[in-house]
């Protein structure tokens, strides 16, 4: 599911869900960087991670 992330998407991290929800910023093949409401911009490694998507 990582790869249809796109920049201005919201999505919540499923290993912690204390960072509430974030904003992807960028995408670069498997690195996102993601900008979380309690937890600021964090760096995401898509292979070991499969952010969920949130629709508002």
């Amino acid at each position: 599911m990582n790869e249809i992330l796109e920049p201005g998407m919201m999505v919540r991290h499923p290993g912690a869900p204390e960072w509430g929800i974030g904003q992807v910023q960028s995408r670069i093949g498997d690195r996102i960087v993601v900008n979380f409401a309690e937890a600021g911009k964090q760096a995401v490694d898509g292979k070991r991670v499969e952010l969920q998507l949130v629709s508002e």
